[in-house]
């Protein structure tokens, strides 16, 4: 077994080192003009303003196979909340969509019964990173939203099933960082823009990592709702802003950040199994961050446990449950924090459990500039 493990290791420093540790292009310094980015965070929601006449329609593409477990459930969750449209995951096919790196939500809609019930398509398609970003289907019914005038917002990695779906061609873009590289070469004439959590060019939106959903998604329910319900939104979820103000600098491998992505790919001998206990009104956002930051420190495999089987989270999702397991880790979510602040809470205890380089890594692959310090304190 060993030496299989070490062939992996071996195979991936390889794959490190051709990739260039997942980096292009030296940055240019963060723009120092607040004003330019309150511009470009009133133009990001002017280009989103609702075009057809009565309450918009949005679909958050899914991969029944595996889609990106905050990318999906963080949207859905802060759109239904917001009450200002009709939302609906769409997949493939009807029924479950097994998320990664955690957890299984049901209820998707499949594309055939959407299309029946929307002739004139959405008016916005949100595209969470997949972990197969060149699905046929997906890319198809992408291309024929667009087509019929759908505004589309690829969160995170989801920029690279939007390219597959030739959305990015000629266009800026923002994406996760690791992507970058991938996302120039694929696509002519397309530019990379740094230092901004979204990017909208010709009705196509992309956004920097993980965490980038809430700030988009807050510049959409201004959009769609108007700067107070955006506001009421930013309070619940606990966050100050929604700009798209964002230092790209301090995000990319290193030497040593390549050492813990490379642990992290060979860490099958060492799973711990980990558990969310959850019920009836569980906060999806709280647990994706959670479920989500937990799993991606390479040392936890998690699951959502409830002794009486599916629960409905706050948003109406059906999530599935594994019964509890006395040999698993508990894992906490925290009802007295708003959502966002159960990430900062979730980064203090892997720091506290699993070492400063871990909480590196995860805000690394979060893209999250990092825990509130009263959070970690309290």
């Amino acid at each position: 077994m060993w030496r299989a493990v070490w062939a992996l290791i071996g195979a991936s420093i390889a794959a490190f080192a051709l990739a260039g540790c997942g980096a292009g292009a030296p940055l240019p310094p963060t723009p120092a003009d607040a004003s330019a980015r309150e511009r470009e965070q009133q133009a990001f929601v002017e280009a989103l303003k609702p075009r057809r006449a009565g309450r918009p329609v949005i679909a958050v593409l899914a991969l029944n196979e595996g889609t990106e477990t905050t990318d999906l459930l963080l949207p859905h969750a802060v759109l239904q909340r917001a009450d200002v449209a009709d939302v609906r995951i769409v997949a493939p096919k009807s029924g479950r969509v097994t998320l990664y790196p955690a957890l299984q939500v049901d209820g998707a809609q499949d594309f055939a019964s959407f299309d029946r019930a929307h002739p004139s398509g959405p008016d916005y398609v949100i595209v969470p990173a997949m972990i197969v970003e060149d699905d046929p289907a997906v890319a198809d019914w992408l291309k024929q939203q667009a087509a019929r005038g759908a505004r589309v917002i690829g969160v995170c990695s989801g920029a690279l099933v939007v390219g597959y779906a030739g959305l990015l061609d000629g266009r800026r873009f923002a994406g996760h960082w690791y992507d970058r590289k991938t996302l120039l070469k694929r696509h002519p004439g397309a530019t990379h823009v740094p230092h901004q959590r979204y990017v909208m060019d010709r009705d196509v939106a992309t956004t920097t990592g993980i965490t980038a959903s809430v700030p988009t998604m807050l510049a959409l329910v201004e959009a769609i709702g108007g700067p107070e319900k955006a506001k009421s939104m930013a309070d619940e979820l606990g966050v100050a802003s929604w700009s798209p103000a964002h230092d790209s600098a301090p995000f990319g491998l290193d030497v040593k950040r390549g050492g813990s992505y490379l642990l992290n790919k060979a860490a099958f001998w060492r799973g711990e199994q980990g558990q969310i206990e959850v019920r009836n009104g569980t906060d999806d956002i709280a647990l994706a961050l959670a479920a989500d930051a937990w799993t991606r420190t390479g040392h936890m495999k998690v699951d959502a446990a409830s002794a009486s089987g599916s629960v409905t989270l706050r948003s109406g999702l059906v999530l599935v449950t594994q019964p509890a397991r006395e040999k698993s880790t508990r894992l906490l979510l925290t009802s007295s924090l708003k959502p966002v602040q159960q990430l900062d809470r979730t980064l203090c205890e892997i720091a506290a459990r699993h070492g400063e380089a871990q909480h590196d890594w995860v805000m690394q692959e979060m893209e999250y500039p990092g825990p509130a310090a009263a959070i970690c304190a309290g």
